[in-house]
């Protein structure tokens, strides 16, 4: 997910050097007004320091899952950015390479004492060509749609989190069953033609992250769907959801929400085109409760949409 207001149309109004042996990167903004003394030095984040940029977005009420940044980080470590000046941690974008092909930017924050200087804009700039020549996509906040688009954004379609006490059904739409180590290559297989690059590490850690609950529909001997639901500041994100029906997308749902106390809240992020999706959330008792923008910068990798019932995470991907 992105949010701030200072993003740019083109790279060259901040000066970089690159420190190859250190992979850190020194950004250096522009005199005007609002503009800090001396310069920002953006490098890659350590997993800890990017635990407090995820605190920061908690704070911002993005609400990711409480193990996102060990599962996400190791992924593609050089493209997690700060922004430091002076030494202190001031603002944040991750670009993360998934593919040759494919990469996904998210986590775009300045820290609420830092913001309207400019450090968000050099920070952009200076992580934005880690991506090199790959499509980049991202989920922006509805109200900055129009300055993504200037820098060269198009918008694919809108995704919408609903929230809720999930609604307890009858009897199970079909049989599902718990993700073992064993499902590990054949989920990874059919994750590759639902997300726009292959993700098996990622899925590696995802699937037994602690606190994270998986499930998967075998049909035939295959794997048909499967689903997470992992713990956030605030209940619970279930995604992804993929599955090749409706009753698939239902029983997984329900089996992942299943031992959750009565008063848990579940927030789930569907693609407002998947019409099966928005009705499987709202048939559980789920309200929608803010809508974002999916975005990329070039072409996508085809990927098979109507399985998605639910994203992994707007931040990541």
């Amino acid at each position: 997910m992105t949010s701030p207001r200072e993003i740019p149309r083109q790279h060259p109004a901040t000066d970089t050097t690159a420190d190859a042996a250190h992979g850190t990167t020194t950004a250096t903004l522009a005199a005007g007004p609002g503009a800090p003394d001396g310069g920002l030095t953006v490098r890659p984040a350590t997993l800890e320091e990017w635990r407090e940029v995820a605190r920061w977005a908690a704070d911002e009420g993005w609400n990711p899952g409480l193990g996102d940044t060990d599962c996400f980080h190791p992924t593609d470590p050089d493209g997690f950015f700060i922004g430091l000046l002076d030494g202190q941690l001031v603002s944040s974008v991750s670009v993360v390479n998934y593919s040759s092909r494919y990469a996904f930017l998210g986590y775009y924050l300045v820290h609420p004492d830092f913001r309207g200087r400019g450090l968000g804009l050099a920070t952009w700039r200076a992580a934005v060509p880690h991506a090199g020549e790959r499509t980049i996509g991202l989920d922006a906040v509805p109200e900055q749609e129009a300055t993504y688009r200037r820098s060269g954004f198009t918008t694919a379609y809108r995704t919408t989190r609903y929230r809720g006490r999930p609604v307890r059904p009858g009897a199970p739409a079909a049989p599902v069953v718990p993700v073992t180590a064993g499902h590990l290559d054949e989920i990874a297989a059919y994750d590759a033609e639902c997300f726009p690059a292959g993700r098996r590490p990622f899925l590696s850690r995802w699937l037994t992250a602690a606190g994270h609950r998986a499930y998967a529909q075998v049909r035939d001997g295959r794997i048909a769907g499967y689903g997470v639901i992992r713990p956030s500041r605030d209940g619970y994100r279930l995604g992804p959801l993929y599955a090749d029906t409706s009753r698939g997308a239902e029983a997984l749902f329900d089996a992942l929400t299943a031992p959750l106390g009565p008063d848990d809240t579940v927030l789930v992020d569907v693609p407002d085109p998947h019409h099966s999706a928005r009705s499987l959330a709202l048939s559980r008792g789920l309200v929608p409760d803010s809508h974002t923008m999916r975005m990329y910068t070039g072409p996508v990798p085809a990927t098979r949409a109507e399985r998605g019932y639910a994203v992994t995470s707007l931040e990541l991907g």
